[in-house]
């Protein structure tokens, strides 16, 4: 039964590997974006999807870390 866990686990990991190559590898056209007036350097599609991906992943724990604190700390006020 592990044995049949890790193989799964490893059919998953190599699906999603799939996936990603076959994304990145459709999505080559270069993009500039434009944000308040600063034009960022051309780079293709996938790359700033994946780079908007990795910075929502890491932003949003960070934001909800904050904001649970900030209501303990309101929450020890009212106490």
């Amino acid at each position: 039964m592990p044995n049949l866990k890790r193989a799964l686990t490893a059919l998953f990991a190599l699906l999603l590997v799939l996936a990603i190559l076959a994304f990145i590898l459709e999505n080559q056209q270069s993009v500039s974006l434009l944000f308040l007036g600063w034009a960022g350097p051309q780079l293709p599609v996938s790359l700033v999807i994946i780079l908007a991906l990795l910075i929502g992943m890491i932003m949003g724990p960070i934001l909800g870390w904050l904001l649970g604190r900030t209501s303990r700390v309101s929450r020890k006020h009212l106490v």
